[in-house]
């Protein structure tokens, strides 16, 4: 006669605790490697710097998060970065130097915009089910042309200081733009965990036909998670000018690889219905490691490119291995 036990029977699922944690794992590899190559990289400032760029995508990366839970994609953000950045300085220039309520308006106007636009790119995929990715890789040229033509092509400069503290001022020594991140990746976690709209866009991304079924309105929420990231996207293209001190035609260009890199590394599934915001912002953290270490070891921008690809697709194959291997496991 034998008796089981708890230990006879436990086996160590690694493929979950990859899923898990695995992204945390890299972040804190990748810190203590790139700290063991200089130590400049540990230093007050660096991190500060850090902390700055990571948050202007991540603040979009939170929004593309809903997005991606609804199997659903936006390759248009990096160019509503620029649009709603240029609309918000020409708006706060446009009152005149020495208006220091120029900032709400530019803030208002980056907003309505990124939203505006969110809400056509929903719209678009929802009323004439024209693919995600169609829609927003032609939104992708459609709002970088748009973002030339404002100024014809030139920087908006001229903003005043209260503008400008938005993107380079501290807080306690914390980054405003970090303040901001950590705000927008709280307000995101407790939506998507806590509240019944949360609970909808995982059910809308895990099985649209069921979710439909039970009665949810699945364009009404399918749309809503554009208009998030427009609006999201608005408020980062307010930061970035902000930091950099106007506003820039070319401002946001490449954002939509960081941010799809953040979500898919933080564990988000492209096939919808899982993944996190707390996965997220580990994986822009991530990113944003990868980034400044390779930097302060002067490794080739176009090499960087590379690796940051090359993690998007591997990234990408483990969550269809994981995936296929949970799939047969319950077969």
């Amino acid at each position: 006669m034998t008796t089981d036990t708890p230990a006879a029977g436990f086996r160590f699922d690694w493929l979950r605790f990859l899923e898990r944690y695995g992204s945390a794992i890299v972040l804190v590899a990748l810190a203590l490697f790139f700290a063991s190559q200089n130590e400049r990289f540990l230093s007050a400032r660096n991190l500060s710097n850090i902390l700055a760029e990571v948050s202007i995508y991540g603040v979009i990366a939170v929004g593309m998060t809903f997005v991606i839970l609804t199997r659903g994609v936006d390759l248009a953000v990096g160019s509503l970065v620029g649009f709603s950045g240029i609309v918000a300085a020409v708006a706060a220039t446009s009152l005149g130097a020495g208006y220091q309520a120029g900032w709400i308006i530019a803030l208002v106007s980056a907003l309505v915009t990124g939203a505006a636009v969110g809400l056509i790119h929903g719209k678009a995929v929802t009323w004439f089910a024209v693919p995600p990715f169609i829609v927003t890789l032609g939104g992708l040229t459609v709002w970088r042309g748009a973002t030339l033509m404002v100024n014809d092509g030139a920087p908006v400069s001229g903003l005043d200081e209260a503008f400008r503290w938005w993107g380079s001022g501290q807080v306690f020594g914390v980054p405003v733009p970090a303040i901001v991140f950590a705000v927008v990746a709280l307000a995101g976690y407790v939506v998507l965990r806590h509240t019944r709209y949360g609970r909808h866009v995982y059910a809308v991304g895990g099985n649209p036909a069921a979710a439909r079924l039970a009665g949810l309105d699945v364009k009404g929420i399918v749309s809503s998670v554009y208009v998030l990231v427009g609006l999201l996207s608005g408020l980062a293209g307010f930061l970035l000018s902000a930091r950099l001190g106007s506003a820039e035609a070319v401002a946001g260009t490449g954002y939509e690889l960081r941010v799809i890199a953040s979500v898919v590394i933080g564990g988000a599934s492209l096939f919808g219905g899982m993944g996190g915001v707390g996965g997220t912002v580990i994986g822009a953290l991530l990113i944003g490691v990868l980034t400044n270490g390779l930097v302060v070891m002067n490794v080739s921008a176009y090499l960087q490119q590379i690796i940051i690809g090359v993690i998007i697709v591997a990234a990408v194959a483990f969550d269809t291995y994981a995936k296929s291997h949970r799939g047969a496991g319950l077969g």
